[in-house]
């Protein structure tokens, strides 16, 4: 038997479509009803359907007005606040393509977005890094007002167009721009039931900041698109704080990295009746943060595995529970396998690369302007993740690492190359490598290793990096070592450095 999952049949998008049209139809019908709660132990910005949906369709007639067309680009350099998801949807439902972004990037970085995609204009809050630039900038004095002009209508249209772009890490050290079609929301109806279990009434509590695609699409997208209510911590929430936050607004779902989890666990957990369980994605969730979880709250953690380039397919539910150091399950409705070299499912048990169907509907539409490097990621008809697996008789997949030295900073994939290449020229610095290394249970960092003429400051290497490198990219530590490891054709053995003790 082959290690190969196509089961269930899942009707295809609808045409004419328009994402964020869908996301919002389920609360079109419960216009009173609470869309999303920003919350703190003392208050809460409530925002009923009809309050997001106006501000919304608001800010696609605000872009309509400034200039904007069906198909231009708009960079969004927004912070942890309500107006990143409704520009988001404001601009997708204009037909527009935004781009949300990290507020931790740094200028330089988003330079090279905007001389990559060479956006239209730019949405920006004023304590967000951005480069200069010749093209229009929006600040809060505007997108804020946009909220109030009457609606534009939904650009309607072929469900394949392109929707909205996301950027990840390339392998290469070339962060790449991931182009997803207005389809992409159609498939993650798969993870409703394969997943969340979610209905209507559920309250959702993501701990992640508005500008994390995790919380975009699992803490917003998704509740909006059942009818149910989101809520998210406001900004700066300490995580001691967040099962305080669960019981005082019933929440009944609770989403997280698991970085997030083993935080919350430090602090006494008082009880929380009305939770049901908890998702985790980002990266591998352990078995000890699970068990740690269930004995505190008497609930489980279900557990989901996806990528930028795909949403997530790889998932256990309350009605399918799956075995300890498992992913779970693909999601019934998705056609994946476990490939060999050559692109041919492996036998179950053996294993392989864990590979999506070019014809997943969630599945990217391409890298914006790298063909090339598009097409690598593909051979015959699977889409390559980079990660290993083996599928078992009952269809469970048990993650076994990354094939190649992709590092996981709390939830962010982030390529070792382009830290490194970020970091070239560092002062007294000759060569340099970074890696991701556990400095304890379930806590990975960033730590880069360097070789030099004569010891430098830590504290001096990290300031300088920070200026460079969002936060999540920069190294924690710097630890410096005689030679850099290296195999017989000369390059650098990153999984080395793992064995070094960085503090």
């Amino acid at each position: 038997m082959l290690s190969e999952f196509d089961k269930g049949a899942f009707a295809p998008c609808p045409a004419p479509f328009n994402l964020a049209a869908h996301v919002l139809a389920a609360g079109a019908a419960t216009p009173e009803k609470i869309a999303l709660s920003v919350i703190t132990p003392t208050t809460s910005d409530d925002w009923s359907y009809a309050r997001l949906i106006a501000a919304v369709r608001g800010t696609a007639t605000g872009l309509l007005q400034a200039g904007l067309v069906p198909g231009d680009i708009v960079l969004m350099r927004l912070g942890n606040t309500v107006d990143f998801p409704i520009a988001y949807l404001g601009a997708i439902a204009a037909g527009i393509v935004p781009v949300p972004t990290s507020s931790q990037l740094t200028a330089g970085e988003v330079a090279k977005m905007v001389a990559h995609l060479a956006p239209k204009a730019i949405l920006r809050a004023p304590d967000v890094p951005c480069p200069e630039v010749d093209i229009p900038v929006f600040g809060p004095s505007a997108y804020e007002a946009w909220h109030a002009l009457p609606p534009a209508d939904f650009a309607m249209g072929d469900p394949d167009r392109l929707a909205y772009i996301i950027y990840t890490s390339g392998t290469s050290g070339t962060p790449r721009a991931v182009g997803h079609a207005h389809r992409a929301i159609w498939a993650r109806q798969m993870m409703m039931d394969g997943w969340y279990a979610m209905t209507p009434d559920d309250r959702l509590l993501h701990a992640g900041a508005f500008n994390w695609t995790f919380t975009l699409g699992t803490g917003l997208m998704d509740p909006w698109t059942r009818g149910a209510s989101a809520l998210i911590p406001a900004d700066g929430t300490d995580a001691a704080q967040l099962p305080l936050l669960m019981k005082q607004n019933d929440v009944t779902l609770f989403a997280a990295a698991p970085g997030v989890y083993r935080q919350v666990l430090k602090s006494p957990i008082l009880p929380m009746p009305a939770l049901r369980h908890g998702l985790a994605a980002g990266e591998k969730l352990s078995e000890g943060i699970r068990d740690a979880w269930r004995t505190a709250t008497g609930t489980e953690i279900f557990e989901a595995y996806g990528m930028s380039e795909c949403s997530t397919f790889i998932s256990n539910a309350p009605a399918r529970p799956s075995s300890p150091g498992t992913l779970g399950r693909p999601q019934v409705g998705r056609h994946l396998a476990i490939v060999d070299a050559d692109g041919q499912p492996v036998p179950r048990g053996a294993e392989g690369t864990i590979a999506i169907h070019r014809q997943d509907p969630g599945l990217m539409l391409g890298y914006i302007g790298a063909p090339e490097a598009t097409a690598e990621k593909f051979l015959g008809d699977w889409f390559l993740t980079g990660d290993q697996g083996s599928m078992d008789d009952d269809d469970q997949i048990r993650y076994l690492g990354r094939s190649d030295d992709m590092m996981n900073a709390g939830g962010y994939r982030v390529s070792p190359m382009e830290v490194e290449a970020a970091l070239a020229g560092l002062p007294g610095v000759t060569e340099l490598a970074v890696t991701d290394i556990e400095v304890k249970q379930d806590v990975r960092l960033i730590a880069a290793f360097y070789v030099s003429d004569t010891p430098l400051d830590e504290d001096a290497l990290r300031a300088e990096a920070e200026t460079r490198l969002a936060r999540y990219k920069t190294p924690r530590v710097f630890v410096r070592i005689d030679a850099l490891p290296r195999n017989a054709n000369n390059k650098i053995v990153r999984a080395r450095l793992k064995d070094q003790d960085p503090l």
